[in-house]
């Protein structure tokens, strides 16, 4: 058995979706699991939709509506057969069920569990048409609901796995499946609580759930599929000459991860490591390639530099307003405060009066734990500061990366530099 992944930019079009009929064939498709996500920008713009719903806006529905079409679209551009109408009906009645949810629940408290009810219908969707493909080009397969696959407490919008609940389930429901089809179609991302309520894993948390089955059903391996040609040492986004990196060990792959490498999600690596399974990271745009490999090898770490890059973050320096150590009393208090909020540190760095960190800039989460610091402490703040670290690091790569920069914050290990950092004013 094999577990598959496809995040959202290999189904942002009714191209993308016969791609992943194409690949299929191509590896003779026997006993997948494939996981897939929202199609392309999906869960943008239902994040949006969030927003306006707890902002009472009037462009909730207008916004729903643009997500409802850019599927339909999709729908059109696939299907000539009699699938396309019950397709698109069915389709059209899970936004206007969301609506309806919406519309009848006017006064919403809790914004982590409403983001789990109405960010999560973008995986439903992108697999029921994802599927119905499948079925038109006589792919012998089958879709499961991955909220009776992968159970979870109630920690919404990063929930916590209950590995004994899921294994079981996944073991029963999708060996079962096997016997009688050769392709398995279910959900990244999206999971359920004991009441049945829908969780998610945290964001871009598919290849989590790609992680979660293989260790569940004991896989020969895992593929994602992406926009990249594998595993890069940097970003396209901010370096052109990027590096390939054909095999890392799992401990280099979960550091990546750690200090935020996009390409991988940090909890994916931890449940294949326990069962030895390889994760194969290869391009759904050049299938042929080899990719790359991520196993026990240990041979090929070091040997190139990886850059990281957090953009949009904050800089918070806390201190005592009469110059006492910040010490394990006030740690406490602070770092309870975090936890309270939700918010997960990047960096921190600490001396005998102040404690400062580094954390993607939530304005939604952020304001309300700066009023509540303030009531103890003195409180500065940095915005639109960069988190750069660089792994298997030089003077050159250094250079390379603080050319032009202000540096807020340096901490440097032997294999590991990072840099809080901004643009110098002028340039």
């Amino acid at each position: 058995m094999k577990v598959f992944k496809f995040g959202g930019a290999s189904v942002k079009n009714a191209e993308g979706v016969k791609n992943i009929a194409t690949i299929l064939l191509q590896q003779s498709a026997n006993n997948i699991v494939v996981v897939v996500s929202a199609m392309g920008k999906t869960t943008n713009v239902l994040e949006k939709v969030l927003t306006e719903y707890f902002n009472n806006s009037k462009n909730t529905l207008e916004t729903l509506n643009s997500v409802k079409h850019f599927h339909i679209e999709i729908i059109n551009n696939l299907f000539q057969t009699e699938i396309k109408d019950s397709l698109i009906n069915e389709i059209s009645d899970i936004f206007e069920n969301i609506s309806k949810y919406i519309y009848n629940n006017d006064s919403p408290v809790n914004y982590d569990f409403e983001y789990d009810q109405i960010v999560s219908w973008g995986e439903i969707i992108s697999t029921k048409i994802v599927y119905s493909y499948l079925l038109e080009q006589n792919i012998n397969s089958k879709w499961l609901n991955a909220k009776e696959l992968i159970k979870t407490d109630s920690n919404y919008r990063n929930a916590k796995v209950n590995w004994e609940l899921t294994c079981k389930n996944c073991n029963s429901l999708i060996t079962k499946s096997f016997n009688k089809v050769n392709i398995i179609i279910t959900q990244g991302f999206i999971g359920s609580d004991t009441q049945n309520n829908t969780t998610t894993l945290g964001r871009e948390g598919s290849d989590f759930t790609a992680g979660i089955i293989a260790h569940a059903i004991e896989a020969t391996d895992v593929t994602l599929w992406k926009d990249v040609p594998g595993l890069l040492n940097a970003d396209p986004k901010w370096f052109d000459d990027t590096v390939k990196l054909n095999n890392i060990s799992y401990h280099e792959a979960i550091e990546l991860a750690y200090y935020g490498a996009s390409v991988i999600h940090p909890k994916t690596i931890q449940p294949i490591k326990t069962k030895n399974i390889p994760l194969f990271v290869k391009s759904f745009l050049n299938p042929a390639e080899n990719g790359s490999v991520i196993n026990n090898n240990t041979s090929e770490d070091s040997k190139i530099p990886s850059f990281i890059f957090r953009v949009n973050q904050i800089l918070i320096s806390i201190s005592t307003d009469d110059y006492t150590f910040i010490v394990e009393e006030n740690l406490s208090k602070i770092f309870g405060l975090f936890a309270k909020y939700k918010i997960i540190i990047n960096l921190m760095e600490n001396s005998s009066i102040s404690f400062s960190v580094v954390v993607n800039y939530d304005e939604r989460k952020i304001n309300p734990l700066i009023k509540q610091l303030q009531k103890h402490y003195k409180v500065l703040c940095n915005v639109n500061v960069e988190l750069a670290t660089i792994l298997n690091y030089d003077k050159k790569t250094i250079e390379r990366v603080t050319n032009n920069k202000e540096i807020l914050i340096s901490q440097q290990s032997r294999k590991t530099v990072r840099f809080v950092m901004k643009d110098l004013q002028g340039n």
